[in-house]
C-alpha cells in the first residue's frame, strides 16, 4: 500500500461544531422545503370530463373509442408506426403495448370538471352533479373500475365563483366520506390561481373539512393550475408560483399548465396557442425550477386539435399530438392533458417509444455505474438517480417490464427505488 501518510489538522473541533450549530435552521428549512420526489407513481396524463357527462362507463368508453380509432385509421403496427415515424424495430412492441394499455387501463388520471368544461349552472343542478360525481367515484373504486387517480376540478377562488367552488368541493368530499371515505387516488385541482393568498384560502378550506371529519391534518392535497401570467411573475417581480407552493403548506402535489388560458392571458392569438409556443416554454420553465426538489410535479397542457374526421385529418392530428408529447417528455414534463379519446393512442405511443428506445442505453449506464465499470460516459450519483427515475417511470406506465429492466441492470425494483430517491426506497409500488 506504500507509506502511510501523516494526517494533521489546524482547527479545533469546536469550529466544526459551531458551524453546524449555525446551520441548524438552514438544514431544517432545506428538509422542509425540498423533501424530494414523493416516490409515488405520476400519471402520464390527465383526462377532463365535464361533471354532467361523466358516467360509470366513461373510462371504458374512452378506451373503446381509442381502440376503434386505431382499428379504423391505423389497423396494424406497421401503419401506426408509419403515421408517427416510429422506428421499425419499435413498431411492434409499441403498438402491442398501446393496445394492451387501452384494453386494461385506458385512463390513468381522470378529473371530473366543474369549471370551464362544465360552466355556470343553477346551484341545485351543480349540487346534484357534485353529489353524483362523489357517488360514481366511490362506486368505481369499490368495484375496481376506477382510474388510478380520480377527482374533481372545482371553480376557482376568484370572487365571482368562489362560493360555488367552495360548495362543490364540500358536496363532493362529503359525498365521498358518506360513501365510505376518501380514496387513496383522490386528486383535487384548483384552477386559475393568480395570488398565493388564493392557495392559502384553499388550504384553510381543506383544513376545515379535515377537522369536521376527524381526518389527519394534511390528508387532502391538491394541484395548482397555472393559467395566468400573474402566477408566473408577480407584480413585485418575484416568481409567484414559488410563493404558491409555499402557501400550500405541503399540500401541493402538482403544477398544471393551462395552455389556452395562459396563452390568451399573454395575448397569443388563437391560431398560435399551443404548448410549444415560446410563452408556454417560458411559463413551464419557471414552474419547473420553482417545483424542483419540492415534491411538487409539473404537468404540460393539451392540444385542442382533435383527431376526428377523415383518415388524413386524423393522421395529421395524431402526428401533432405525438410530436408535442415527445417534446414534453424530452423537457422532463412527464404528464399532460388529453381532451379526446382519439388522443390516447398517440399519448401512449409517444410515452412508450420514449422509454423503450432509451431502455438499453439507460440500463447499461446504470449497470456500469453500479459496477463502477466506467464506459464512455462518466456518471455521477445525480445521473444514477435520473437513470433510475427514467426506468421507474417506464415501468409504472407500462412501457417497460420489471423483469426486462432487472435483466439488463441486475437491479430489483427496490434497488431502483433506492437509487431514485431515499423516500422511494421505503415504498412498495406495484407496476400496472
Amino acid at each position: 500500500m506504500g507509506q502511510q501518510e501523516k494526517v494533521a489538522t489546524s482547527l479545533a473541533g469546536t469550529v466544526s461544531e459551531e458551524i453546524s450549530a449555525s446551520l441548524t435552521a438552514v438544514d431544517a428549512e432545506l428538509a422542509r422545503r425540498y423533501p424530494g420526489d414523493p416516490g409515488t407513481r405520476q400519471p402520464v396524463h390527465t383526462v377532463y370530463v365535464p361533471g354532467d357527462v361523466f358516467e360509470p362507463g366513461t373510462l371504458r368508453s374512452w378506451g373503446d373509442q381509442a381502440l376503434g380509432a386505431l382499428d379504423e385509421h391505423a389497423p396494424d403496427a406497421a401503419s401506426f408506426a408509419a403515421v408517427l415515424g416510429i422506428p421499425e424495430e419499435l413498431a411492434g412492441p409499441v403498438h402491442d403495448r398501446v393496445r394492451a394499455k387501452l384494453e386494461r387501463e385506458p385512463v390513468e388520471d381522470l378529473r371530473i370538471d366543474f369549471e370551464d368544461g362544465y360552466g355556470p349552472r343553477p346551484d341545485a343542478e351543480e349540487d346534484a352533479a357534485a353529489a353524483r360525481a362523489a357517488r360514481l367515484v366511490s362506486e368505481a373504486y369499490a368495484n375496481g373500475t376506477a382510474a388510478p387517480y380520480m377527482g374533481i376540478r372545482m371553480k376557482c377562488m376568484e370572487a365571482g365563483v368562489r362560493d360555488r367552488g367552495i360548495r362543490t368541493t364540500d358536496v363532493f368530499l362529503t359525498g365521498l366520506m358518506e360513501a365510505g371515505g376518501l380514496p387513496d387516488g383522490l386528486v383535487l385541482t384548483l384552477p386559475k390561481v393568480t395570488y398565493p393568498e388564493q392557495v392559502t384560502a384553499f388550504v384553510r378550506l381543506l383544513e376545515a373539512f379535515e377537522k369536521a371529519h376527524g381526518l389527519d391534518a394534511g390528508r387532502l392535497g391538491f394541484e395548482i393550475q397555472i393559467e395566468t401570467s400573474q402566477s408566473i411573475l408577480a407584480a413585485d417581480g418575484t416568481a409567484a408560483v414559488a410563493r404558491m407552493i409555499d402557501a400550500a403548506e405541503g399540500r401541493a402535489t402538482g403544477l398544471h399548465y393551462g395552455t389556452f388560458d395562459y396563452s390568451a392571458c399573454v395575448g397569443v392569438s388563437a391560431a398560435y396557442q399551443a404548448s410549444d409556443h415560446p410563452a408556454a416554454d417560458h411559463a413551464k420553465a419557471v414552474m419547473q425550477v420553482a417545483a424542483a426538489g419540492t415534491g411538487v410535479r409539473v404537468s404540460d397542457g393539451s392540444t385542442n386539435v382533435l383527431p376526428v374526421g377523415p383518415t388524413a385529418r386524423v393522421h395529421e392530428a395524431w402526428r401533432l399530438h405525438y410530436g408535442l408529447t415527445r417534446r414534453a417528455l424530452a423537457r422532463a414534463y412527464y404528464q399532460g392533458w388529453d381532451m379526446h379519446p382519439g388522443h390516447l393512442p398517440t399519448r401512449y405511443a409517444a410515452v412508450y417509444a420514449f422509454y423503450r428506445e432509451g431502455l438499453e442505453p439507460a440500463a447499461a449506464r446504470l449497470a456500469a455505474y453500479v459496477a463502477k465499470a466506467g464506459g464512455d460516459v462518466m456518471d455521477e450519483p445525480a445521473t444514477a438517480k435520473a437513470l433510475s427515475g427514467y426506468l421507474l417511470r417506464g415501468i409504472d406506465c407500462g412501457a417497460l417490464d420489471t423483469a426486462e429492466v432487472a435483466r439488463l441492470t441486475g437491479l430489483t425494483r427496490a434497488d431502483l427505488d433506492a437509487f431514485a430517491s431515499p423516500r422511494r426506497g421505503d415504498l412498495t409500488v406495484t407496476a400496472p
